[in-house]
């Protein structure tokens, strides 16, 4: 797979090479974004996702914890109940912050638990325990889903148990088995989705609903215009070039190199997003939004202002601006509104300069102005209905000191 940095940029792709990189610092942060990248077959949506595994930043976890359990915060059966003595005594381990797929071909067992068919079968002490599935695996990672659109269609079960995991942050997800416990756990994990819009069974939206809304923001993937992008996509994909390239071991070294400077960024930004916080002007801002266009879902606002904190982060600034908030707009929106709804939300922000989109009190009138009949209701009449000696007579009237 072509690593992440290599991978061609353009205007059609750009947000989402963004969206990965906001969801994977909020995930280290502890707090899940969940992005769903949309567009036509074989524009790359896919590939950018899954080369992202390469630059995630590493996690610690519990020894041996298939919960990837965080020593300072342990939630799984088997640890959440010990003391920080006992938990230094079995010892914690660094690994990769998890990335995990949820196939078309899963079962409810595998995405969420079932029973440790090994452990039940064991011929020296069998005995019956769960074995968490690919969600509760994920903890504190990402959990991909392709072609959601048709899982959400084919796969009602599936879609129930992202709902639960989605619904809050974190979310939680519960493993019923015959003969055991119910066990309900807190699940903290990002989900990355992508899909065709116009291919069956149709947009996400328009299956499930409820489904899409659970997703903070989503983006549409266009094509790629340029000659020049479009000729380096075709040289990286050559048969030729990946056989040069597999045989250079120092290539391996380079990639991993950008893969750590990618791995330290985030670490820094992931500093930067926890000490970060939207100001009130901008708070109030969003809530006028959700208010004046009727806005249903308050998950709309909520990704406004975690997505509007996380870009300032990544480009660098010291504190929020307008401008991240209304770069949000479309990717949050796009999938709760109707397009008429969108369009005017977005031209109703860009006509209006900033200042006035934030505070909207410059063109209001003041109560004493309402109460007054007679506000700005003089009818003016063109000039050239208007004699000369009146003509003569206004501008003395406006420039008495010239007469």
């Amino acid at each position: 797979m072509i690593p992440f940095y290599k991978l061609e940029r353009y205007e059609g792709n750009e947000a989402l090479f963004e969206l990965v990189t906001m969801s994977v610092v909020s995930s280290y942060v502890g707090e899940p974004l969940h992005i769903h990248a949309e567009g036509l077959r074989g524009t790359g949506k896919t590939t950018i996702m899954r080369a992202a595994r390469g630059i995630l930043p590493t996690i610690e976890r519990i020894r041996g914890c298939i919960y990837n359990c965080d020593p300072a915060a342990p939630h799984c059966p088997h640890h959440k109940n010990l003391s920080a003595e006992e938990i230094n005594a079995i010892g914690t381990e660094v690994i990769p912050m998890p990335f995990l797929e949820i196939s078309h071909s899963a079962k409810i067992g595998t995405v969420a638990g079932s029973i440790d068919l090994a452990r039940l079968t064991d011929p020296t002490h069998p005995e019956a325990q769960l074995l968490p599935g690919l969600i509760p695996q994920a903890h504190r990672g990402i959990i991909f889903i392709d072609e959601i659109n048709r899982l959400a269609d084919t796969s009602p079960e599936i879609t129930d148990i992202l709902l639960d995991v989605m619904g809050n942050k974190p979310g939680h997800i519960q493993i019923e088995e015959a003969g055991l416990p119910v066990v309900e756990i807190p699940v903290n994990v990002s989900v990355w989705a992508a899909s065709n819009p116009d291919e069956d069974p149709g947009p996400l939206e328009e299956i499930r609903r409820q489904l899409s809304d659970r997703f903070d923001m989503v983006c549409y993937m266009g094509r790629p215009d340029s000659l020049d992008v479009l000729s380096s996509m075709l040289e990286e994909n050559s048969h030729f070039h990946r056989v040069r390239q597999a045989h250079k071991a120092e290539m391996a070294e380079v990639d991993e190199k950008k893969n750590d400077q990618y791995r330290n960024d985030i670490i820094n930004w992931a500093a930067m997003y926890e000490k970060t916080d939207l100001p009130d002007f901008l708070r109030n801002f969003i809530a006028r939004l959700y208010i004046k266009h009727n806005l249903e879902s308050i998950r709309a606002i909520e990704a406004m202002q975690q997505g509007a904190v996380l870009h300032s982060v990544l480009k660098n600034r010291d504190k929020v601006m307008i401008t991240d908030v209304t770069y949000m707009i479309p990717l949050v929106l796009k999938h709760r509104v109707d397009g008429d709804t969108l369009v005017r939300m977005i031209n109703d922000v860009d006509s209006r300069g900033s200042k006035d989109s934030i505070l909207s009190f410059k063109n209001k009138k003041n109560k004493k102005d309402e109460e007054n009949p007679d506000y700005f209701q003089q009818i003016a009449r063109p000039l050239k209905d208007m004699h000369r000696g009146e003509l003569v007579h206004t501008e003395k009237t406006l420039t008495p000191g010239d007469y």
